[in-house]
């Protein structure tokens, strides 16, 4: 998920070499994607594990897959490459949808962040009630 958003961001050029390159002003927008990625990366397998763990759950699991959701759609469309696609493919709906990701990328990055670690202290909390259920 990184790398994507790097590259989608354009933090990251593969063409005619890997070439990585923070422009002056977006290094808040850089280090925010480094959070939700390494938030991603803690809360998805905790979930992937809980599921595991309660095979019939009747807890919804949606939590952490929301905030990652989030974070990839803030970062990938900053009117970059796929701003462009999606103006094109989508007329003045796509145009208005991507003038809204690009103003408010930055809320939308941090309410992201916010919902991860939301997600990341309840499962934290879930876990240890569970494991702690199954091993009595």
């Amino acid at each position: 998920m990184l790398i994507g958003l790097f590259i989608l961001s354009e933090y990251l050029f593969l063409e005619p070499y890997l070439v990585g390159h923070i422009p002056s002003g977006t290094e808040l927008g850089f280090t925010l994607i480094v959070i939700i990625s390494a938030l991603s990366a803690l809360v998805l397998p905790m979930n992937i594990f809980r599921i595991n763990i309660l095979k019939k759950s009747k807890q919804k699991m949606g939590g952490g897959l929301l905030g990652s959701i989030v974070g990839t759609v803030a970062g990938a469309c900053s009117c970059g490459p796929i701003g462009f696609a999606v103006i094109s493919t989508f007329g003045s709906v796509g145009a208005t949808a991507t003038a809204f990701l690009t103003s408010y990328e930055i809320p939308i990055r941090l309410i992201a962040i916010g919902i991860l670690a939301i997600t990341y202290f309840t499962t934290i909390k879930s876990l240890k009630i569970e494991c702690s259920l199954k091993s009595d």
